[in-house]
């Protein structure tokens, strides 16, 4: 699906499986990156959806993960022993990757085990900025959800488009959820003033109204 002529949704629901968490694509110049990666049991799917929207999957340059949830990181491994991609993912969620913990991945929640992996950029702090193809995507701390959630803001077609996967939640003690930090977070993804919105389960969001008021539906005074 195109959202814009450089982003495209590539896996999540009909594109891979229902299980998936949505799966994007940016493609500037001859770089290209994923934003999240699904549970990885349609490999073949991702990869052809991929190829339709002209990028070589094992050209992919980056793996850029939301947070640390199964149904965004199941994925992951396999991508990386498949293309060999740098994965990146923020330093508070990036332990329980790399340990293959089933409990805060939420792994056990899809009677599944994450193949645990090396997170080869790890973010620190309110979060940096990603080069692709001469271009930026800032990368943001975000947490709530889960302690490292991150969100990323980039450019395209003169654009201001936000991949923030999971606005909705849900806050879970297995997860370490945080509330104050989730709303916190969700004040700070609204005043981005995003023209379009690619969420991990809702779909895309576009035009700056649309785009706030299901931000909105989420936050507390």
């Amino acid at each position: 699906m195109e959202i814009t002529s450089e982003i495209f949704q590539v896996g999540g629901g009909h594109l891979t499986e229902p299980e998936d968490a949505a799966i994007y694509l940016i493609k500037f110049e001859q770089e290209s990156a994923l934003v999240d990666a699904g549970c990885g049991q349609k490999m073949d799917r991702l990869f052809a959806n991929i190829g339709k929207c002209g990028v070589d999957p094992k050209r992919l340059k980056y793996l850029l993960l939301t947070h640390c949830h199964y149904d965004h990181t199941g994925g992951a491994a396999e991508l990386k022993r498949q293309i060999g991609l740098e994965i990146v993912a923020h330093e508070l969620d990036a332990p329980y990757l790399e340990a293959g913990d089933n409990k805060v991945t939420g792994g056990n929640w899809y009677g599944a085990k994450l193949k645990p992996f090396k997170v080869n950029r790890k973010l620190t702090g309110s979060g940096e900025d990603i080069m692709l193809g001469g271009r930026r995507i800032s990368a943001i701390h975000a947490p709530g959800h889960s302690p490292g959630s991150t969100v990323y803001l980039t450019e395209s077609d003169g654009l201001k488009v936000l991949f923030a996967h999971d606005v909705h939640g849900p806050l879970n003690p297995a997860f370490l959820s945080n509330a104050m930090d989730y709303n916190n977070s969700l004040k700070l993804i609204f005043d981005l003033g995003a023209d379009i919105l690619c969420e991990g389960h809702y779909g895309v969001y576009r035009g700056k109204a649309e785009v706030a008021g299901f931000i909105r539906q989420f936050m507390k005074a």
